[in-house]
């Protein structure tokens, strides 16, 4: 996928999937840009529809946001295409309807095969949880 699909609304001026994968569409959608340090940043406004029984984000939105966002982390270093291999990630706090959900991570090391990313996830000002994630490359 080529990530140049410029957003509209609350999120202009950041970008999502040219093309959505369907399921990432459903679940978010989830957006990302480059931060004022030219680092990788993702977000995404948590709704209603977000939430599990008990007014939380649900786990499972959190999951599939983390795995985004190990590819925006990762950024070039897949351009020619990857899947994930693995995804780790630990639930630290909860995040509620409203709030924006942000990650930002980094790459400690992309090989031939396998690029390794890890990241933290933030509603506000509390750290809702983290993740490390293998993408293994593809194609190309």
């Amino acid at each position: 996928m080529t990530p140049d699909k410029e957003a509209e609304g609350e999120f202009a001026g950041w970008k999502t999937w040219k093309n959505m994968d369907p399921y990432e569409g459903a679940a978010g959608p989830f957006y990302y840009k480059r931060g004022d340090d030219g680092e990788p940043i993702a977000a995404f406004r948590a709704e209603k529809r977000h939430m599990n029984g008990f007014g939380a984000l649900h786990g499972g939105c959190l999951a599939s946001f983390a795995d985004f966002a190990a590819f925006c982390i990762a950024g070039p270093t897949v351009e020619t295409g990857a899947v994930t291999a693995s995804l780790n990630i630990d639930f630290l706090d909860a995040a509620r309807e409203g709030d924006l959900v942000t990650c930002t991570g980094d790459t400690p090391r992309a090989g031939k095969s396998l690029v390794f990313t890890r990241g933290i996830i933030r509603a506000g000002d509390k750290t809702v949880g983290s993740f490390s994630a293998v993408l293994k490359r593809v194609g190309g």
